[in-house]
């Protein structure tokens, strides 16, 4: 049966990670980009025992963050590129177990988990509502399940996706050529297009501008190194797919998914559900 992967997709996130190893974040930006993508989560739900999973860990970046507030994290990841830096990063930690799998293979018993998540992920396979199916089925009765999905900018005005499909094209051209031109591309992109926009950004909004639909806002204080980790991310990968609300709504209740609740900040579309 053919895995719900891509793996030139897989292959990319391998290299992304092993130049990227997020190692040299501070801790207040990496604290302050965690609660942006967790505000939602009903951390009162799990206690110290809890167990889930962290599907699509990467380099472990959501992980040292969680693992601390629970009993056992486990980390998957179909790269074993990305694995070995999330083995890296969280060597200090002990109550994570790491295993190499894709989303329809993850190594854990079904109705096992007391929560789990998945951020930015499952935006880049091939079946993305199967991915959450596959997800929803390792839950326990009433856990969490915490995603995020790339948006179809539902809550941006017309001009804005104007000018994300004119930039759109540059993806599709840089992600199909070999690794060393992804990574050159998006380094020249991150300083040329990221860094003055977003900086550009926070001037405005210290001038007393309102800033939120001002493209590359949501980086006006993050640091360049961000940029560039997520410069490549964008623009060298081959397989992308976004959603609006309505549609991530769908997928997460036919999967078993209720009590849907949608974060209202960026990055869009963070959605959490409990299994039914």
């Amino acid at each position: 049966m053919k895995k719900n992967l891509d793996h030139d997709v897989v292959a990319g996130f391998g290299d992304e990670w092993s130049r990227f190893d997020q190692s040299v974040l501070s801790p207040e930006e990496q604290a302050d980009v965690f609660e942006a993508y967790f505000a939602i989560f009903p951390w009162s739900k799990l206690n110290a025992s809890a167990v889930g999973f962290d599907l699509g860990c990467g380099s472990g970046r959501w992980a040292k963050l969680v693992a601390p507030r629970v009993g056992t994290l486990h980390c998957i990841d179909a790269s074993p590129a990305a694995l070995n830096v999330a083995k890296q990063n969280l060597r200090q930690v002990d109550n994570c177990r790491f295993h190499v799998a894709s989303v329809d293979e993850i190594p854990l018993e079904d109705a096992s988990c007391d929560f789990a998540y998945s951020l930015g992920v499952l935006h880049h396979v091939p079946d993305t509502a199967a991915a959450i199916t596959a997800c929803t089925a390792k839950l326990k009765r009433g856990a969490p399940f915490l995603i995020y999905l790339y948006y179809r900018f539902d809550n941006r005005p017309f001009w804005f996706r104007i000018v994300w499909k004119f930039s759109d094209v540059f993806r599709i051209v840089i992600s199909r050529a070999g690794h060393p031109f992804r990574y050159f591309m998006s380094q020249f992109i991150a300083a040329v297009v990221y860094y003055p926009l977003a900086r550009l950004a926070l001037l405005m909004e210290k001038a007393g501008v309102d800033v939120d639909s001002f493209f590359l806002s949501s980086y006006r204080n993050r640091s360049f190194y961000m940029m560039r980790t997520d410069a490549l991310d964008r623009f060298g990968t081959r397989l992308e797919q976004r959603f609006n609300r309505d549609e991530i709504r769908g997928m997460m209740e036919r999967a078993g998914l209720v009590n849907i609740v949608f974060s209202d900040q960026a990055p869009y579309w963070c959605a959490v559900g409990t299994k039914r």
